[in-house]
């Protein structure tokens, strides 16, 4: 289903499925959304753009009916090679926003016009090292801009403090009806941080999954974001 418009807008924490265990995949997916969850992330790496191979568009159709259910959504992040190969597999799988790498993609204006397209939101994600110009001319084409603040390919790596200037300086830039997600090493120590500089989409993994109580971190970190 397509995400409202308001979704971008908002701020959120999206627990990223990549540090839950999944062989209770169900069931933690459920404790989050139950805990006030709107938005699932789910990582997709080839081993090939990362040095990692995590899940493919079977495991998102499995998930998907679960997360809609509870009024949720689904975003995917394509760590992958030629992402364009794997839009339409992903959005019939039941993805709701689906977001891919400037320096994976050559054609990304043909990209990002096919995500619209297909019905999905439309993200541009780019890595610690890349600058922002790189995003200049697709800006104007995106519902949001997924800054990383860790080298994608593993989760539970630590925050790189250098990043929040890059979020800042984007926040800046974008009209304010585009989300900025900031995805990698984002706990409690540095949640309410990463809000302040302009980040409204709060990727965290490591943290809400390998808690103790699971739920119980999600509503904290929930609060952390709440004005």
């Amino acid at each position: 289903m397509a995400m409202p418009a308001e979704m971008y807008r908002g701020t959120h924490l999206l627990p990223s499925i990549l540090s839950a265990d999944f062989a209770r995949l169900g069931e933690e997916i459920g404790l989050v959304m139950d805990a006030g969850v709107k938005i699932i992330h789910v990582d997709i790496m080839d081993g090939r753009f990362v040095p990692n191979i995590t899940i493919g568009p079977v495991v998102v159709e499995k998930i998907a009916p679960l997360v809609h259910a509870r009024g949720g959504f689904l975003s995917v992040h394509l760590m992958v090679e030629q992402p364009e190969r794997f839009l339409e597999d992903f959005v019939r799988a039941g993805a709701d926003a689906l977001s891919i790498h400037v320096e994976a993609c050559i054609h990304l204006h043909r990209t990002l016009s096919a995500i619209k397209e297909l019905g999905a939101g439309a993200g541009v994600a780019i890595n610690p090292g890349t600058d922002l110009c790189w995003l200049g001319e697709a800006l104007h084409m995106v519902d949001f801009v997924l800054v990383m603040t860790v080298n994608p390919g593993f989760g539970g790596q630590k925050f790189i403090p250098e990043t929040l200037d890059k979020v800042r300086r984007l926040r800046q830039s974008l009209p304010s009806g585009v989300g900025i997600e900031v995805d990698g090493g984002i706990n409690r120590d540095n949640i309410r941080q990463v809000a302040s500089a302009g980040g409204n989409w709060l990727v965290a993994g490591s943290a809400v999954f390998h808690a103790a109580d699971v739920a119980g971190e999600a509503r904290y970190l929930q609060t952390q974001l709440a004005d």
